[in-house]
């Protein structure tokens, strides 16, 4: 088995999702030199922050955090477009890796009973082929010992622009964007829904909103990124 996959990877050698170098053997992902250059936020408390103050006066959050600066050009985004677009899954699993290592450490979110990630519209799903955050969830439900529920929050209406939703989602909350399929499951849980990148917090606005309608529910936020 060794052999082989020696065999493979002389012939498929992995690249790094960044910088498109060969990976070593102790390499995941991202090149050791791409991965010191990755721009962590270092937010050491979790209900206050950058990310959580994006939500302020929008909904009610226990914590929020995000591992990285997501920045116009960079590498954050060249990484998790290779998550996105061009189906690299691994990216997520990296990410979920990373980040279930810190939550364990620290247990800042040691009370969460369920792990929920933002749905994609079925259409867009179908097209890709996956949620790049499905792999993200599982790998932290791994490492935080939380269950990782799917298709039970579900997206009910194709996704628009990130242009748009800042304009609308803001001020209009009559067009429900998401729908709970279950909606006794949460019931007096606390929830952790996961996305890969805030960038207005539209579409987590949306989700957290359509999860409080849960009876004695508590919804905290974790990303990949977070768009300075």
């Amino acid at each position: 088995m060794r052999i082989l996959k020696d065999l493979l990877h002389v012939f498929y050698p992995k690249l790094c999702a960044n910088c498109e170098n060969q990976l070593t053997q102790n390499e995941i992902v991202v090149c050791t030199f791409c991965r010191h250059d990755l721009p962590l936020t270092n937010f050491t408390d979790y209900s206050n922050n950058k990310v959580s103050q994006t939500f302020f006066g929008r909904i009610q959050i226990e914590k929020a955090y995000s591992l990285l600066f997501f920045r116009k050009k960079g590498i954050t985004k060249n990484i998790i477009h290779e998550l996105k677009y061009k189906g690299n899954e691994d990216v997520g699993v990296f990410f979920g890796n990373w980040l279930g290592e810190i939550l364990k450490e620290n247990e800042e979110f040691s009370d969460v009973d369920f792990i929920v990630p933002v749905p994609l519209h079925s259409k867009k799903r179908k097209e890709r082929g996956y949620n790049q955050v499905s792999k993200f969830g599982e790998s932290l439900s791994k490492h935080l010992n939380i269950s990782f529920v799917e298709n039970t929050l579900l997206r009910t209406s194709a996704s628009k622009t990130q242009t748009f939703k800042a304009r609308f989602e803001r001020f209009n909350n009559l067009d429900t964007k998401f729908m709970l399929k279950n909606t006794s499951i949460f019931t007096n849980k606390h929830v952790l829904l996961i996305d890969d990148v805030i960038t207005t917090g539209a579409t987590l606005e949306a989700c957290a909103k359509e999860l409080q309608k849960t009876k004695g529910i508590k919804v905290s936020l974790l990303t990949m990124a977070y768009t300075e």
